[in-house]
């Protein structure tokens, strides 16, 4: 008896010598691996922060020996989501700052910026996130409080969606701006010829040239803490719209020394040094960042009435907002990049921007193949012009942009017009494939928020019954491959990341619920048990 179990051990060890090494196998999973079938596998060994592997989860330890197990307990498991548009700089730096979110009144907005200012004493004042939306009195604040509390302090909070900046006199002083200032794109509020302190987009950079540059170790503490929010809510990849070249540096030098394992795409901003320096380089990829695209703004935002339309405002006659850029400058734009190997990323809100966009793209891109220029919120699409989507163009939508505006968005563009605003399935079936992002600090950074309000069309409170224009929702299957696979592909990546397949990178999310099966309301309460980058845990 004794000579068979040696023989069984001899045998045993023998096995375990010809099975291949892994880092780590994950096991007893609920794998929704996201590929061209939709495959659910139940695990997947990982070496060099690589997927060797997808298979049951007793063929996995037969096959691979492995540092490190993870036992996922029936969990689901999904691909990292990717963020297809945010700000991640930005975020990470307005947490250092007044947070003005989920403001119920502007006496409330005042207050947190005395808070703050007893707390930190800073020399200009800065914050984001008031909507004056979500307020009884919905019309524009008043710089008359912050005149009378910061007489000699300058501050300068921003909207929720960034389009629009309300500053104290002190602020418009530094900024050098009068009654007679006049900017291009924009508006500078006046009321009985008087300033208001409200500066509606292309005017805001008057005072943004006055704000004093964060330094290098707030910038990099902001990066630091936005990562691990990002991390906790199962992002692995972020689409960052909007950088300036030393952002991209930093981001870049933390990559490289470990600290920062977050991977980025990186939109360069629309200045022209910057664009020049990265046209110049070419395309930058290292493992965690890639650089090979361009963003633009063509209008403002709905919320602050910027949005270009084609026809007048329904809640503000002879009002049809404004195109950031001019039309000649963003047609030589367009053909300066489509003679590069870069990605044209376009803000577009209103209908009236987005057939400026769309027929430009169509226009420059007519004999080109594969381009993937994107659309950055095609959020109010005319009814002829959604056929300019497809082959060289992609939506990059924010569903939860639907949500936070449904419950003004038809004060401010009509019945009609609605029908063809936050169109998500029509995209959709337009184009074959459609982005998903949050454009976080606007929206919440939960991606959880992002597939709830794509499948259900609601807010967390279910409202509206039945579902905001849910003819236009996503089903979960198609929210899934938006936040993942389809992402990837507006990002040229979908050979890499956005499905768990045999030679992609292995990043990963385990979830306490399925979201493919849990009751719809339940979704937003989604919690992420672990991130993996790489096979990394990295919370």
């Amino acid at each position: 008896m004794k000579k068979i179990i040696v023989l069984f051990l001899v045998l045993v060890l023998q096995a375990c010598d010809k099975k291949q090494q892994a880092d780590l196998i994950v096991m007893n999973a609920k794998v929704y691996t996201v590929d061209n079938n939709f495959t659910v596998a139940k695990g997947f060994a990982v070496r060099d922060g690589i997927i060797l592997e997808v298979a049951d989860s007793e063929e996995l330890q037969l096959k691979y020996k492995a540092d490190k197990m993870y036992d996922a307990k029936g969990r689901a498991v999904y691909p990292g989501f990717i963020d297809a548009h945010a700000h991640f700089y930005g975020f990470g730096l307005q947490l250092q700052k007044v947070d003005l979110t989920d403001t119920k009144s502007f006496d409330e907005v005042v207050e947190r910026i005395v808070q703050f200012q007893k707390k930190n004493k800073v020399d200009f004042i800065t914050g984001r996130g008031w909507d004056q939306n979500d307020w009884k009195d919905q019309n524009f604040p008043h710089k008359k409080r912050l005149d009378e509390l910061f007489p000699s302090t300058p501050v300068a909070i921003t909207r929720i969606d960034g389009h629009a900046l309300l500053v104290n006199q002190k602020a418009l002083d530094l900024a050098g701006i009068t009654p007679e200032t006049k900017v291009e794109g924009g508006e500078i509020e006046l009321k009985d010829g008087k300033l208001t302190g409200i500066l509606i987009d292309n005017p805001m950079s008057l005072v943004h040239n006055s704000i004093p540059e964060p330094s290098k170790e707030e910038a990099i503490n902001g990066l630091l803490e936005a990562q691990k929010i990002a991390f906790n809510l199962g992002l692995t990849t972020i689409d960052d719209a909007g950088l300036r070249k030393d952002a991209i540096m930093l981001m870049d030098s933390l990559q490289q020394a470990g600290d920062l394992k977050m991977r980025i795409y990186a939109m360069v901003e629309n200045h022209p040094e910057d664009l020049d320096y990265f046209l110049d380089k070419g395309i930058i990829k290292t493992e965690r960042l890639h650089v090979r695209s361009v963003k633009v703004y063509a209008d403002g935002a709905l919320g602050s009435r910027g949005a270009a339309l084609k026809k007048t405002y329904s809640d503000k006659k002879n009002h049809f907002g404004a195109m950031l850029i001019g039309l000649d400058e963003f047609k030589a734009l367009a053909g300066k990049l489509s003679k590069t190997n870069f990605q044209m990323n376009t803000h577009a809100i209103g209908d009236s921007a987005n057939v400026v966009v769309l027929k430009t793209y169509d226009s420059v891109l007519k004999n080109e193949k594969d381009r993937r220029w994107r659309v950055e919120h095609a959020q109010i699409v005319g009814e002829k012009d959604f056929k300019y989507f497809g082959g060289n163009i992609i939506p990059s939508v924010q569903p939860t942009h639907a949500t936070s505006d449904m419950y003004w968005a038809k004060d401010r563009l009509g019945k009609k017009r609605l029908k063809n605003a936050y169109a998500y399935k029509k995209l959709l079936k337009q184009t074959g494939k459609i982005a998903l992002g949050t454009d976080f600090p606007i929206e919440k950074v939960s991606p959880f928020l992002t597939f709830y309000a794509a499948v259900a069309r609601q807010d967390v409170h279910q409202f509206p019954k039945g579902g905001f224009q849910k003819e236009n929702a996503l089903s979960r299957e198609e929210t899934l491959r938006g936040m993942t696979i389809w992402a990837a592909y507006s990002n040229f990546e979908e050979n890499e990341k956005g499905s768990i397949e045999k030679g992609k990178l292995a990043d990963f999310i385990v979830l306490d619920q399925d979201l493919m099966k849990v009751e719809e309301k339940l979704i937003p309460k989604t919690k992420v048990i672990a991130t993996f980058v790489g096979g990394e845990k990295v919370n």
